[in-house]
């Protein structure tokens, strides 16, 4: 297949960037066959969704806009492959359902806002001012939607904390570990917000302008 960010991606639907590929890296050393049943929460544009299809898997995507779930289902039809969307708040998407693989690029950049917002292009990325509103509900639920043996692949800026994700999946059930690190330059919500990082101490240095990207392997016990 090729680039990720070669997908097509209509305004306020996320366009694949640095994090979507270094979790597709991770994710071409996962086991995925014709037997596989893969989730992808948080699809957006369906980058990984597509990705997982075209290795055979069943894919499930996730998402609550919809626009992002359509997205996803044209980009999956452009490349040759099926994909089912479900629209809906993460795992409540998918009741009594259980994957081999569970997959998320989900938003997770701090922001000043006490709540993400529900319409608009921050809606793909904005996620409370910790940046962990939708990493952590990740964590707290992906076990209760995997099969054991099942593992989890979540990716996320270090800004969040990576030893607080780490320690929420170990006590939710997963044998977590950091499998993949990326630094990247800071995108331009970022740039804009760096005096806000700093103030909150999520920076050293007002002038920072590169941040860590970490993907997490999670299995369930």
């Amino acid at each position: 297949m090729g680039p990720l960010a070669a997908l097509p991606t209509p305004p306020g639907v996320y366009t694949p960037q640095h994090d979507t590929d270094l979790i597709a890296r991770v994710m071409e050393k996962e086991h995925l066959d014709a037997d596989s049943c893969v989730l992808d929460l948080c699809t957006g544009s369906g980058a990984l969704a597509v990705r997982a299809a075209a290795r055979g898997a069943r894919v499930t995507a996730v998402d609550i806009s919809r626009r992002a779930l359509a997205t996803a289902w044209c980009n999956a039809l452009l490349a040759g492959q099926r994909i089912t969307v479900r629209r809906g708040d993460l795992v409540s998407a998918v009741p009594g359902r259980r994957y081999d693989l569970v997959v998320s690029n989900p938003p997770y950049v701090p922001a000043p806002a006490p709540r993400p917002p529900s319409r608009g292009s921050a809606r793909a990325w904005d996620a409370g001012p910790d940046g962990r509103l939708f990493v952590d509900r990740i964590c707290d639920t992906s076990a209760g939607v995997l099969k054991r043996g099942g593992v989890l692949l979540l990716v996320h800026s270090a800004l969040c904390g990576t030893a607080p994700t780490l320690d929420r999946l170990n006590a939710a059930g997963l044998d977590a570990t950091v499998v993949d690190r990326a630094t990247v330059p800071f995108g331009p919500v970022l740039r804009e917000r760096r005096s806000w990082l700093h103030s909150r101490g999520m920076l050293r240095d007002r002038h920072e302008d590169q941040e860590e990207l970490v993907v997490v392997r999670a299995v369930r016990r």
